[in-house]
């Protein structure tokens, strides 16, 4: 039977008796919410810069709808085009003891740093980019900290920092996935942290850019679509330590077709089962909560021989613990192809052209 939580949840997607009944609350959020942003607007509570530009990169609702992704596809654009971008995140459920600190993640640090001293994504942003991170609560403060520890860095990506207006911004990148905005309506009767049509924050290089993680846009707002798909099956030891690819590019071998179990510990677990099944994979579903840690029990029983996870989850599966007490089972990565179209590069682009610093040459 669904708990309090699911059956919420639930009800952002229709303007149901939950939703309606909870429409009070959600009017109390939306003058919150305005109130904040008018303090903003008008300097009552500043924004402050780090001396840096800044790309945000987040979304209007609650829940994963494609930020990290969106996040390293933009670090990698920037790092092709010149740039020496630095990288801020909150390190979401990372442990309680580091939270109030901030924490550099950067190839001195990265060996003796793991996933629940930093958070998963943003440890899977730097294993997929090799930009350096800090991580904290306090924007503001974490980029002054990067900015300071590596005086290199042109150009900082905050992932997941939309609504912390404190720190000023120069590009907004703004994520949806294919719920779009829900019912429509603000906290706790819908999805939306902050209303659809939010006016623009002060100062952008241009105005923002909504990017869908979706095959066709999922609200009113104009914007450009990303094509995501599961890309190579890599065994989980290769994924830690890369190996040369071979010529073609391909796994010398790859997870059967039926048989093997899938684990999906992200916002919304059946996409990657749906994703799977696109690709005739006959799998046994394991949805776990977003961020599971998996360091009480790993997720699968011992007799399973292959297991199919996200590279969300195998960043806090070690190989060497899996091959200790899993000895049987296999483990593969489904790595991740995703490639917003060339429309939002090309509009970001111009917005990086109209900072200043300007962009390298």
């Amino acid at each position: 039977m669904p708990g309090l939580t699911d059956r919420l949840v639930s009800s952002w997607s229709r303007r149901g008796a939950l939703a309606w009944s909870l429409l009070p609350v959600a009017g109390l959020m939306w003058l919150v919410v305005w109130l904040r942003r008018q303090a903003f607007r008008f300097g009552a509570l500043p924004s402050q810069s780090v001396g840096l530009p800044v790309v945000v990169v987040g979304n209007r609702i609650v829940g994963g709808a494609g930020k990290t992704p969106t996040s390293i596809a933009i670090i990698k654009h920037l790092q092709s085009a010149g740039w020496h971008p630095g990288v801020l995140s909150r390190g979401y459920r990372r442990q309680k003891t580091a939270a109030g600190e901030l924490t550099l993640l950067d190839q001195h640090t990265a060996g003796q740093l793991d996933a629940s001293l930093v958070g998963d994504e943003p440890l899977l942003i730097w294993r997929r980019t090799q930009a350096p991170m800090m991580i904290g609560r306090d924007r503001v403060r974490a980029g002054k900290a990067l900015k300071e520890s590596h005086p290199g860095v042109d150009i900082l990506v905050c992932d997941d920092g939309l609504q912390h207006l404190r720190l000023h911004r120069d590009i907004e990148v703004i994520v949806f996935d294919e719920r779009g905005a829900g019912n429509g309506w603000l906290l706790p009767a819908g999805p939306l942290r902050e209303p659809l049509h939010s006016p623009e924050s002060e100062g952008l290089a241009g105005p923002p850019l909504v990017l869908y993680n979706a095959n066709r846009p999922s609200t009113a707002l104009p914007g450009f679509c990303a094509a995501r798909r599961l890309g190579r099956m890599v065994p989980l030891a290769d994924w830690w330590h890369p190996k040369p690819k071979s010529m073609d590019g391909k796994s010398p071998d790859e997870p059967p077709k039926s048989g093997a179990w899938a684990v999906a510990g992200i916002a919304h677990p059946p996409k990657f089962f749906d994703q799977l099944a696109q690709q005739g994979f006959e799998i046994h579903p394991v949805p776990c909560p977003d961020h599971a840690d998996y360091a009480a029990e790993l997720p699968w029983p011992p007799s399973v021989h292959d297991v199919i996870v996200t590279e969300k989850d195998a960043i806090k599966l070690h190989p060497e613990r899996v091959a200790a007490e899993r000895p049987l089972t296999r483990v593969w990565v489904a790595t991740l192809d995703f490639e917003p179209d060339t429309g939002f590069w090309g509009a970001l682009d111009f917005a990086l052209s109209r900072l200043t610093p300007r962009p390298p040459n």
